[in-house]
């Protein structure tokens, strides 16, 4: 009843507001997030501090605070979410090059469109399929509260994209395998077995990194691209594409994962205001004998794809 309540009283009036006035609301929440409520301070503190030790205390709130800022940001734009027009998303989210994605089309190849969750990736998950002319899919696990995962998956859906369950992805794909699709992935959450991770150094800690970027690009010979958003202005964003490889069968393991990670690592060491600190992302411990696990993850992954 209160996920009902607060959908149909509260987050749909309220979408329908213009994004000026939701913002409003959203300044108050931040002023409320820095002063009284802070939201998984612990967590954002100790994200920040071991992913940046050189800075100083003082430096580390400087982030936190834009931090906080950027995300009521990501809330008021979550809201409008919900029912922001085709033409207002297409105002709001533009790409840079999609040149990179129409070559990548034009040789009838399928691709995996990869980052992570800065900036604001749910615009760019309901606009998706506007944005290129591949068929747009998007795999994710499902909220845990079913009222929340229907009602959001129907708003993202609503110009084309096709919600995926990472249970069932293998099912569909082979279901449009007809036309070229874009599977986007956002590859920084934090993964569910720490001995089926690929293991790197990304912002100066030992972090599980997911692997199924890499093993579905070379599982069906899919193009990889990097996508890097860029806030513009408050509530407009520019998506960049890096064009990671068109033949991933030809690459070495880890190659595509280390390549996608990196840039990544990059953009957040340049603005890190824009990623997701409260997340609780290295919460994987570190395999006693890491050395080991990655060269059978290699000589596994070299018998399936490669020694063929």
């Amino acid at each position: 009843m209160l996920a009902k309540f607060i959908y149909y009283i509260l987050v749909i009036p309220s979408s329908f507001l213009p994004m000026w006035i939701i913002y409003l609301f959203t300044d108050f929440f931040y002023v409320l997030l820095i002063l009284f409520i802070p939201y998984r301070k612990k967590v954002v503190r100790t994200n920040l501090k071991k992913s940046f030790p050189s800075l100083s205390l003082k430096e580390i709130k400087k982030i936190e605070r834009k931090f906080y800022r950027h995300f009521t940001d990501l809330l008021a734009e979550g809201v409008k979410n919900f029912t922001i027009s085709k033409e207002g998303l297409a105002k709001r989210m533009i790409v840079e090059n999609p040149e990179i994605m129409d070559e990548i089309y034009a040789n009838n190849k399928s691709v995996i469109l990869v980052s992570g969750h800065y900036n604001n990736w749910e615009w760019l998950v309901t606009s998706q399929n506007n944005l290129f002319k591949h068929q747009a899919l998007g795999i994710g696990m499902p909220l845990s509260n079913k009222f929340w995962d229907e009602k959001i998956n129907k708003h993202r859906s609503r110009f084309g994209m096709k919600v995926v369950h990472a249970k069932n992805f293998k099912e569909v794909i082979a279901k449009e395998s007809v036309d070229p699709i874009a599977i986007l992935v956002l590859g920084d959450q934090s993964p569910p077995d720490s001995n089926k991770s690929y293991w790197m150094d990304f912002l100066n800690q030992q972090t599980a990194v997911l692997f199924g970027t890499e093993q579905m690009s070379n599982e069906y010979d899919f193009a990889v691209v990097f996508f890097k958003m860029e806030k513009v202005k408050r509530g407009h964003y520019k998506m960049c594409l890096t064009l990671v490889t068109e033949n991933p069968r030809t690459l070495n393991w880890g190659e595509i994962t280390e390549t996608h990670t990196r840039l990544l690592e990059k953009e957040i060491i340049n603005k890190p205001e824009f990623w997701i600190w409260s997340h609780k992302r290295w919460k994987r411990d570190v395999p006693a004998d890491l050395e080991q696990l990655k060269k059978d993850q290699f000589a596994k992954f070299s018998a399936k794809y490669r020694n063929q």
